[in-house]
């Protein structure tokens, strides 16, 4: 199965579902990433495409394709549609992941939206959540534990944006640590990843 995770900037899909695609690629299936942005704003766009490159191996990500569009300014607009769904006519997902649209970052917004158009066709379609993510209510989960160590690498691969949570004396991978343990709790396990799913096709 060919799965595709969407972010706005590079680190997004890390925080959000890096233990899930974590979790596909160990299984043998294909993990594809979209990055809208170069997240040329927090920090220089160079370093950071590398950074989510450096990423990807640690998720065992197969590819990641790029938008080019400008941080800040990822817009919600028909060319964005066109080029996710060209990404999806190239990688033939049965299962996306996308930033949840209630967030206070305008990109996470943009991209969440034009996605939703984007996928219509999609059978499996799940947002995921992120740190400006508001009003998140998850209704699935996945159980992280074993592979909580690779989502720490993919996220500790963004090493110019480990420290930058604006919260004192907190970096990002305590932040996403702290998370799956609050999302396990209400999963019922140690440390899971939470998602709201738009459509989910349960095949037995």
């Amino acid at each position: 199965m060919n799965v595709l995770a969407l972010g706005a900037h590079p680190d997004d899909i890390e925080y959000g579902c890096g233990g899930m695609l974590t979790k596909y690629a160990q299984r043998g299936h294909d993990v594809y990433l979209f990055i809208v942005s170069d997240g040329g704003r927090g920090g220089e766009p160079s370093v950071r495409r590398r950074e989510q490159e450096d990423a990807a191996i640690a998720l065992g990500a197969t590819r990641v394709f790029w938008g080019g569009y400008t941080d800040t300014e990822v817009p919600l607009s028909r060319d964005l549609i066109v080029q996710i769904e060209t990404v999806i006519q190239t990688v033939q997902p049965r299962m996306i992941f996308v930033n949840h649209p209630d967030d206070t970052h305008q990109d996470h917004r943009h991209l969440a939206q034009c996605t939703v158009s984007a996928t219509r066709y999609i059978p499996n379609f799940l947002f995921y959540e992120g740190p400006t993510t508001q009003n998140f209510m998850p209704n699935c989960y996945t159980d992280i534990e074993k592979v909580l160590d690779r989502k720490l690498a993919a996220l500790e691969a963004h090493q110019s944006q480990v420290t930058k949570t604006n919260i004192e004396d907190l970096t990002i991978l305590e932040l996403a640590k702290s998370s799956a343990n609050f999302r396990g709790i209400q999963a019922r396990v140690k440390y899971a990843e939470a998602f709201q799913s738009v459509r989910l096709l349960l095949n037995l």
